[in-house]
């Protein structure tokens, strides 16, 4: 069967196409801690060769899984079938409002490409550097500005994509297409879905409230809907001033619950590391700080200054304004996931699942309470970093590799209190092998069954990414690397 589709690949592909040993592992792992060997990896040289394979894929039965830089954590772009690596789509063109980008496109080269222009793209993950546009997309990706600009799902005017029979298709232009997805997501439990500023879970049917929104289904839909070519990106201007305040408390709980207050400020950023981060900083803190927070302001500098100081209740120990300085303490908020590894022994390191939740910020302390609570039954410890301002928390364990099935004990325990508290699974790295299981328990049935008429509408014969979102299967301990 593998010979049958390499030889029609072959003939029908003008891009690379492989299927060496050497190729199969390197695309059966990325940024995750799981493994899944493929059985060919192709990288389309343009449209008609990613038509091609989807088209070739769809009658030999064969799944497609897209993949952008591998940088993902929770397995999105890992799979048996084909991958396709969308590496060769790096085409940026800025228009004066927007910028069409393709979807292999680096973030950091965008970035680079927009600053010369005095312009940015607001979603900003700490890897940015490194990650693809088209995994931003497939994962409705945030970063630490999100509290103000919002998330990928909120920057998108158009998104050019491949379905499963091989056409070309543009949302929200394709009037058709667009009233169907409305057609079906008008029927949702509103209810039922998390009450929080940042949500990676599920197909995002909530954003749906006209036709000009329909493009928004495929932001989040891990590759499992249909194949980004290109998407039509909000640009802004760059603010020009900025504000960052290092503000260090002796309680944990005391942070979250300032979060609040601060949040009120309207500040561009609101960022959380507790003590193995800012250990790594060559910063003196006090020695009873048990957190820092990173606040930031991009506008009203002076009076944004003036209403953080009458109601902080952590000690600011920086003030920073030039560019510089902002850049480089920024940098050590981004490098949280370096320092969480760094300060982990390899024996102690165990997947990471729970890495992303995010509650109502309201409940923010008392996230950390169960976090406590889990800690202390299963005797596991935690570093955590993250956004705190949109109650997004990125939790790394430390415990005995060898009690892997912990890890499912865990996560269920911790994501029914999450959802207890009108919280997401995941706010922003997506579903993948770690937690599609878990996405009927957050949404309920009615809604689930919603998902599962989107993803047939879209991929009846189950081909693009099979498993992600929509499954049947317990897959959050399986295909694990071997520790």
């Amino acid at each position: 069967m593998k010979k049958s589709i390499l030889k029609t690949l072959e003939s029908k592909i003008q891009g690379d196409i492989h299927s060496s040993k050497e190729f199969r592992e390197f695309y059966s792992v990325d940024a995750s801690s799981y493994k899944i060997i493929p059985k060919i990896i192709v990288i389309p040289k343009n449209e008609k060769d990613v038509i091609n394979t989807v088209k070739i894929a769809k009658k030999m039965k064969v799944s497609v899984t897209v993949r952008g830089a591998g940088t993902g954590l929770v397995g999105n772009a890992l799979n048996t079938g084909i991958i396709l690596d969308m590496k060769k789509f790096d085409s940026i063109r800025l228009e004066k409002n927007h910028i069409n980008v393709g979807t292999g496109t680096v973030k950091g080269n965008l970035d680079n490409e927009l600053e010369k222009c005095k312009k940015f793209f607001p979603p900003n993950p700490s890897i940015g550097s490194f990650c693809s546009i088209g995994g931003m997309l497939g994962n409705n990706s945030s970063g630490s500005r999100s509290l103000k600009y919002g998330s990928m799902i909120d920057n998108v005017i158009e998104i050019t994509f491949v379905d499963v029979n091989g056409k070309k298709i543009i949302l929200p232009r394709d009037n058709k297409t667009s009233k169907k997805i409305i057609e079906i997501s008008n029927s949702i439990d509103c209810k039922n879905f998390p009450n929080v500023t940042k949500n990676s879970s599920g197909y995002r049917l909530d954003k749906l409230k006209t036709i000009k929104d329909s493009h928004k289904i495929i932001i989040g839909s891990e590759g499992t809907l249909g194949i980004i070519l290109s998407a039509k990106l909000k640009i802004q201007n760059k603010p020009k001033k900025r504000i960052l305040f290092v503000i260090e408390y002796n309680s944990i709980i005391k942070a979250a619950t300032n979060c609040t207050k601060i949040n009120n400020t309207n500040p561009s950023a609101i960022e959380f590391i507790d003590k193995t981060t800012f250990e790594q900083i060559k910063c003196r803190f006090g020695k009873k700080s048990k957190c820092v927070l990173f606040v930031e302001y991009d506008e009203k500098i002076i009076t944004s200054e003036k209403r953080l100081k009458q109601i902080v209740n952590g000690k600011i120990v920086k003030k920073l304004q030039t560019k510089k300085e902002i850049s480089k303490w920024c940098r050590y908020r981004d490098l949280s996931l370096h320092y969480s590894l760094k300060s982990i022994k390899k024996e102690k390191r165990i997947p990471h699942v729970i890495e992303d939740a995010a509650v109502p910020l309201k409940n923010l302390p008392k996230l950390f309470q169960i976090l406590n609570k889990i800690n202390k039954k299963y005797s596991t410890e935690s570093i955590v970093y993250g956004h705190a301002g949109n109650g997004n928390v990125h939790v790394r364990l430390i415990s005995n590799r060898k009690k892997i099935d912990v890890v499912k004990n865990i996560a269920f325990e911790y994501f029914q209190e999450i959802l207890k508290l009108g919280g997401t699974i995941t706010a922003e790295h997506g579903d993948g092998l770690a937690r599609s299981e878990f996405v009927k328990k957050q949404y309920g049935a009615k809604n689930y069954e919603i998902f599962k008429k989107i993803k047939n509408y879209f991929d009846p014969a189950n081909i693009l990414n099979p498993g992600k979102i929509i499954t049947t299967k317990s897959t959050i301990i399986q295909n694990l690397e071997k520790f």
